[in-house]
């Protein structure tokens, strides 16, 4: 049997600074969209510029009014894994040169820079992807590939970075000096599952995943959410430093989907506590965007999302009585690699409900 919602008990919150990456980005949490959930590997520019054109239309109205997502704040798109050329590397790497630098596919990707400069004309920001799973780099990582990636984000003129953990170039202090060095604000995504976390002074990224990868289904989407409990109990999610317990998956229709109700659940916990509100859905089928629109576009949600009081938002109250939910992988003590396990889960006791508070100054 899978529950059909959370308890959510939502406060309200103000601004303030802490100690994080310094490049003045993620004051508030992300919002945007990215490529992975959609498309894959089979990604494309194309595909890509359609997603940015779905991000600024104003096709469907809030409030009586023609509105974008980008109006409502989901302004950056992302392309994930599958930009690389796997055959077009040396030396005994993938898709890195002699010279260190990155190949691009460009059968399916002609021009970055064109691809970028769209999003930008559109009023967006464009996000890149590197130390990629797919075909991903075992040999061991040079400063040089370090260097060329970077200098490749401000050749291409991507806006942000995630950076995943399947292969070498796993070293998060050098990004973010190189990319700083650049003397261009980045945002940076680490993606290493959980395995590297902030301290208290040290966060060289601006969101960091504290999952394995999420599915369109309740038991993992849960199993995604608990893992950011640790992270607010210990005040370590926090303005330019988000705990991510990765993409929406509302509208997402690989495996066996969510309810209206378990979708507006999934939203509605992702904003209690705080993390970036990151779609990955059809931007271009209309009744996916009909469907999922009155769940996305909740101002006041949202603004509960982007607000700060001094705590993230986690559990103050469960259920004694449990339920089995299916597809839940207990990550709280482990996390789970990447992509394997996460929705391996059986059927799991969990609590029938659980409170989350956000607390408002």
């Amino acid at each position: 049997t899978l529950p059909r919602g959370m308890w959510l008990l939502v406060l309200v919150s103000l601004a303030t600074s802490v100690v994080a990456l310094d490049n003045g980005l993620a004051v508030t949490p992300p919002m945007g969209w990215r490529s992975w959930n959609m498309f894959g590997k089979e990604v494309s520019q194309m595909l890509m510029m359609d997603a940015m054109d779905g991000l600024a239309a104003r096709k469907f109205k809030k409030d009586g009014k023609p509105t974008s997502l980008c109006d409502l704040g989901y302004c950056s798109v992302g392309l994930d894994d599958g930009w690389q050329d796997c055959n077009g590397g040396s030396h005994g790497y993938n898709y890195h040169d002699s010279l260190g630098a990155p190949v691009v596919n460009k059968k399916k990707f002609p021009d970055m820079r064109a691809m970028t400069e769209h999003a930008h004309r559109l009023g967006l920001k464009a996000e890149w992807y590197g130390n990629n799973c797919i075909c991903s780099e075992q040999t061991s990582a040079t400063r040089a590939m370090y260097a060329a990636d970077v200098q490749a984000i401000r050749k291409f003129g991507f806006d942000g970075i995630k950076l995943d953990k399947c292969g070498t170039l796993q070293d998060l202090n050098l990004w973010a000096k190189l990319i700083n060095e650049t003397g261009r604000p980045v945002m940076i995504e680490a993606c290493h599952w959980g395995l590297t976390a902030p301290t208290k002074t040290w966060c060289p990224w601006n969101y960091f995943r504290t999952s394995g990868d999420i599915r369109a289904s309740y038991g993992p989407m849960l199993s995604n959410l608990l893992t950011t409990v640790k992270w607010a109990r210990e005040g370590l999610s926090r303005p330019g430093c988000w705990a991510y317990p990765d993409m929406l998956e509302v509208g997402c229709k690989d495996g066996p989907g969510m309810s209206f109700i378990e979708a507006r659940s999934h939203f509605g916990a992702w904003c209690i506590v705080s993390s970036p509100l990151i779609l990955s859905m059809d931007l271009q089928d209309d009744e996916v965007m009909q469907e999922v629109w009155p769940i996305i576009t909740n101002r006041e949600a949202i603004s509960i999302n982007q607000a700060w009081a001094g705590h993230s938002g986690s559990p103050f109250k469960q259920s004694e009585v449990t339920l089995k939910v299916k597809g839940f992988a207990d990550q709280t003590q482990n996390p789970i690699l990447g992509d394997f396990g996460v929705n391996a889960g059986g059927e799991t006791l969990v609590p029938s409900w659980h409170y989350f508070y956000k607390p408002l100054g």
